[in-house]
C-alpha cells in the first residue's frame, strides 16, 4: 500500500452534534466499552475492563497534565481582546525546568487577534496569596505559525519574582477544553478533563481515553497481576489540526515531545516487546520507540544514521516507518535504545515524534488499545484503521447505531490487533 496517496476523505463518516459528548459523565467509569476482538464487537460497562486484559500483561499510561494554557490580556489594558495559546517552551526549552522559571520564560504561542497586536507589550495585572502581581508579555518574532512570545512577571512596586511560571499560569490561565465541544471551559473541567494519574504539567489537550479510568478500575487491574508502566507525551494543540490536503501525503504532523524511563523500556523488553496501550498518545509513544531505537542501533550504521542527522539523534520523522524495511527486530531496537542511554548516560530518554500511523504501517509493540471515537477525517481514525483495519467501519457504524457517546468525553473502546 502506498500510504501518502491514501484519501482522506475514504475516512469519513456521518458524526451528528448530538452525538459528541459535551459534559463527561458522573462517573467516569460507568461510560460504555466497546469490544473489538477477532472481528466481533460486543459492548460492556468501563469498569468492567480488567477482566478483559490478559493477565500478566503490560499496560502502558500517559501521564502528562493538562496545564492552563489560554492566556487573555486586554492591550493597553482595556482594549482589544488578545488571547495567548501556549504551545511549547521555548527559553528554557525543557518544560519542568520552564515550569520552574521565576520572573520569565519563553514560549512558541498561537495568538488570537495578532493584528490587533502591532507592538509593544501587553500586560496583566492579577493577584496571589493577597499580593499583586503584574505580567507582560512581548512579541519576539514569529517561528512557523506560531509566535515566540517572553513573558515576565514580578510583584507591583519591585523586582520579586518568586513566583514560578507553573503559578503563574494556574492563577491567570484558563484549561483549554477541545474546540469541538462548542462551549466555555467550566470549573469542574479542571478536574474532568485531568486523568486522575496525571502528573507531568505539559500538556494542551488531555490523553482523554484514559478519562475514564478511577482507582477502582487501575485496582482490579493490578489484582489481576497486570503491570502499569507511564510514559510522558505532551499533547499540542495540532493534534486537533484537521488534514486539509486530499491525499494525506500533504499533511504535516506536529512535533511531540516526550520522556520515557529506562525502567519502562526494561518492562516492555520483559513482557517480549508488546503491550496493552492506553490512548493514541502511548500509542505513538511506544511505536516511536521501536524507531528510536532502529536510530540508536543506527548510530553505527552510516548510512541509515545520517538520513536523519539533521534532526535530533533519535527524532521519528514522519515517513521513516515507510521508508525503512523493518528488518530489526522489536527486541533489538529495543535493546539497542538501552545501549544508547547507557552511553549517554540518561536514566530517561528525552526525545520527538513526528511519526504518522496509517494503513500500511506495521505495528511493533502495541497489540491493545484503549481509545476513544475520534473525529472523521482524522490523523487519528487513520492510527485505529492501521491497527483493525477496514473493520474500522464496522466499529463506527455499530457505535453510532448503538447511543455511544463520542470524542473526548465520550465513550471508549477496546481494540486488538488485526
Amino acid at each position: 500500500m502506498d500510504t501518502k496517496h491514501i484519501h482522506i476523505r475514504d475516512y469519513d463518516y456521518p458524526l451528528p452534534d448530538e452525538r459528541i459528548a459535551k459534559f463527561p459523565l458522573p462517573e467516569r467509569d460507568s461510560s460504555k466499552l466497546l469490544v473489538y476482538k477477532d472481528g466481533h464487537i460486543s459492548e460492556t460497562v468501563f469498569r468492567s475492563l480488567p477482566s478483559l486484559l490478559p493477565e500478566g500483561a503490560l499496560m502502558v499510561f500517559n501521564n502528562t497534565k493538562v496545564i492552563q494554557a489560554r492566556l487573555h490580556f486586554r492591550k493597553n489594558g482595556d482594549g482589544a481582546l488578545i488571547e495567548i495559546f501556549l504551545l511549547e517552551p521555548a527559553d528554557p526549552v525543557e518544560y519542568q525546568e520552564n515550569f520552574a522559571r521565576r520572573g520569565s520564560c519563553s514560549w512558541y504561542c498561537l495568538v488570537g487577534n495578532l493584528k490587533k497586536w502591532k507592538e509593544g507589550a501587553l500586560t496583566k495585572e492579577f493577584i496571589i496569596h493577597n499580593s499583586k502581581f503584574i505580567i507582560s508579555a512581548t512579541r519576539k518574532g514569529s517561528h512557523g505559525t506560531s509566535q515566540l512570545i517572553e513573558f515576565e512577571w514580578k510583584l507591583e512596586g519591585n523586582s520579586d519574582s518568586s513566583l514560578t511560571w507553573a503559578e503563574v499560569i494556574d492563577a491567570i490561565g484558563e484549561l483549554p477544553i477541545p474546540p469541538y465541544l462548542n462551549r466555555k471551559t467550566q470549573e469542574s473541567d479542571k478536574t474532568t478533563y485531568q486523568t486522575v494519574y496525571s502528573k507531568i504539567k505539559g500538556s494542551v489537550a488531555a490523553p482523554t481515553a484514559g478519562l475514564h479510568f478511577t482507582e477502582r478500575v487501575l485496582a482490579d487491574i493490578d489484582a489481576r497481576g497486570i503491570e502499569r508502566e507511564e510514559v510522558t507525551l505532551h499533547v499540542g494543540a495540532g493534534t486537533f489540526r484537521p488534514v486539509k490536503s486530499e491525499d494525506i501525503g500533504g499533511h504535516d504532523m506536529h512535533t511531540e515531545h516526550i520522556a520515557v524511563h529506562r525502567r519502562t523500556i526494561e518492562r516492555l523488553l520483559a513482557h517480549g516487546g508488546q503491550a496493552i496501550a492506553v490512548g493514541t498518545t502511548s500509542v505513538r509513544t511506544l511505536e516511536s520507540l521501536y524507531y528510536m531505537g532502529v536510530l540508536a542501533y543506527g548510530n553505527s550504521n552510516s548510512s541509515l544514521f545520517t538520513l536523519h542527522s539533521s534532526l535530533s539523534p533519535l527524532h521519528v520523522p514522519q515517513w521513516m516507518p515507510y521508508e525503512y524495511d523493518n528488518s530489526l527486530s522489536t527486541t533489538e531496537a529495543l535493546t539497542a535504545l538501552l545501549h544508547y542511554m547507557d552511553e549517554q548516560g540518561e536514566d530517561v530518554l528525552h526525545s520527538s515524534t513526528q511519526i504518522i500511523i496509517a494503513p500500511g504501517y506495521k505495528y511493533h509493540i502495541v497489540r491493545q488499545m484503549i481509545t476513544n471515537f475520534h473525529q472523521p477525517q482524522s490523523t487519528l481514525l487513520l492510527l485505529v484503521s492501521a491497527f483493525i483495519g477496514d473493520a474500522w467501519h464496522d466499529v463506527y457504524d455499530y457505535a453510532l447505531s448503538h447511543d455511544f457517546r463520542f470524542l473526548s468525553y465520550g465513550d471508549s473502546s477496546l481494540l486488538s490487533l488485526s
